[in-house]
């Protein structure tokens, strides 16, 4: 019996329009997460995610949380039982899959900046040939589409998917993900699946195919530093008080030394080189720095000297101030030595790296320049781990035939130097690896005004799930 997999790919073809058309009516869907006045609307996005899995032979669900609700679709595969623990290529039982998305969208502001409005979709002409304009378009609607596309080209032609599948998409991404972990750890039975498939990263470019592979984590900071007991004349006691904004300027001017390394105690411990193999890959890329830093009106790189571009912003550690403040920040002037300054700080960390040891590196740093007549309080808001996949897993082998097989080129195995927190989560709460692999291109303006997906990435994607599913479970 032939594989259906021509016959599923060639249904993808035929029907593009209607999956173009489908996509619109879910971006026309305002549902914002961080709005309060948008409940309703995640709600109705969610719903619509449901009623479409249902038209797939998935039961399906809507489930509340603390915050928006998350949909949960289970699928048996083709042997209608429990499935598990093979596939990808080795001959063995097909694997269960875990599909992530989120259906919740960052607001549309500033409103004035769209060249059409966010919630009305648009499909314009591009470089790249035709592109939807609306918010939501890539991230995360977009590229849920794409596999929820594969999924049901595999039921009109295959009567279901080739392996069991169970599809988690939640309401909160785009506001921190307060309510996933809970309901996470409340599900795990449910859940339990062999690996997890996420498409909310990008491709290198339009004609290369990439899966993610390594992603910085982070430890997020803010310190704050207090001297006098009120604010001060600075006519009356300068050169006497401390100034807490001097000083904290001059704590934090000593995070990097000359050579871009990160001075906080401990910092580098546990981090290891990459593959030789792996910084060939990436050397092998081509690419410019230049024409990448040129793009926001920067000429000159910084970080760490002697490592190459995509190292640093892969697989090397950050120490970046974000925010800092003090004393008058109004209009004119006002003569006053504060009584305390403040900081944000953003350590992005990767593998090996311990948050917490990250953490308490920082207030040692602190600390360690402190005068003795003046305080300093360190709050931690949020710690996370940077994430490695090794490229010699079978689910990225997999996936690496499967899109070489749609684009007639190798993926690119890259890193992210952003943070996917869900990926974490599903490590520790699932014990999942996540295999990212995502079409969005760096010019798709996720998060701002004009944020678009090519139709072309839309539909190569689609047909990359499609044929991802056959190698995972089992080869094509």
């Amino acid at each position: 019996m032939p594989h259906p997999l021509p016959a599923i790919l060639a249904h993808l073809d035929q029907q593009a329009p209607a999956a173009e058309a489908r996509l619109v009516d879910w971006l026309r869907i305002p549902s914002i997460s961080a709005q309060p006045a948008h409940a309703g609307d995640c709600l109705r996005a969610a719903d619509w995610l449901r009623d479409q899995l249902q038209g797939m032979g998935f039961t399906a669900s809507v489930r509340p949380t603390a915050g928006h609700p998350v949909v949960v679709g289970n699928h048996p595969g083709p042997g209608g039982g429990a499935g598990g623990g093979g596939g990808a290529g080795g001959g063995a039982a097909a694997p269960h899959l875990l599909f992530y998305g989120h259906y919740d969208v960052q607001p549309a502001d500033p409103l004035p900046l769209w060249t059409s409005p966010p919630f009305d979709p648009a499909v314009v002409q591009g470089p790249h040939g035709p592109r939807l304009v609306a918010r939501g378009a890539v991230d995360d609607k977009g590229q849920c589409a794409m596999w929820l596309e594969s999924l049901r080209a595999w039921h009109a032609v295959a009567g279901g998917p080739p392996c069991r599948v169970t599809v988690l998409v939640e309401g909160e991404e785009e506001v921190g993900s307060p309510s996933l972990d809970a309901f996470l750890a409340a599900n795990r039975a449910e859940l339990a699946a062999d690996v997890a498939v996420i498409s909310d990263t990008n491709m290198w470019d339009i004609d290369t195919p990439a899966i993610t592979t390594r992603l910085r984590g982070m430890v997020y900071a803010q310190i704050d530093l207090r001297a006098a007991r009120r604010d001060l004349h600075s006519g009356l006691y300068g050169g006497s008080a401390r100034n807490p904004i001097n000083l904290l300027t001059q704590i934090l001017g000593e995070l990097q030394d000359a050579e871009g390394r990160i001075r906080i105690p401990g910092f580098y411990d546990g981090i290891e080189e990459i593959p030789a193999a792996q910084r060939a890959e990436w050397a092998a890329l081509g690419f410019d720095e230049a024409a990448f830093l040129g793009e926001v009106g920067l000429s000159l790189p910084a970080g760490e000297r002697g490592r190459p571009p995509l190292e640093r912003l892969w697989a090397r550690p950050t120490a970046d101030l974000n925010g800092i403040w003090g004393g008058y920040m109004g209009e004119g002037s006002k003569t006053v030595i504060a009584a305390e300054a403040h900081a944000k700080l953003s350590c992005r960390l990767v593998p090996g790296q311990d948050p917490q040891a990250v953490a308490e590196g920082i207030r040692r740093f602190v600390a360690e320049r402190l005068p003795a007549d003046c305080t300093a309080e360190v709050q931690v808001f949020s710690t996370t781990p940077g994430i490695a996949v090794p490229a010699d897993s079978p689910w990225v082998q997999a996936a690496r035939r499967a899109l070489s097989a749609e684009y007639g080129r190798p993926a690119v195995l890259m890193g992210s130097g952003g943070s996917i927190p869900v990926v974490e989560s599903l490590k520790r709460l699932l014990g999942l690896d996540s295999l990212l692999v995502g079409f969005g291109l760096n010019d798709d303006q996720v998060h701002s005004p004009n944020e678009k997906f090519e139709l072309r990435c839309l539909h190569q994607g689609a047909r990359s799930h499609a044929r991802l599913l056959a190698e995972l479970a089992g080869g094509a």
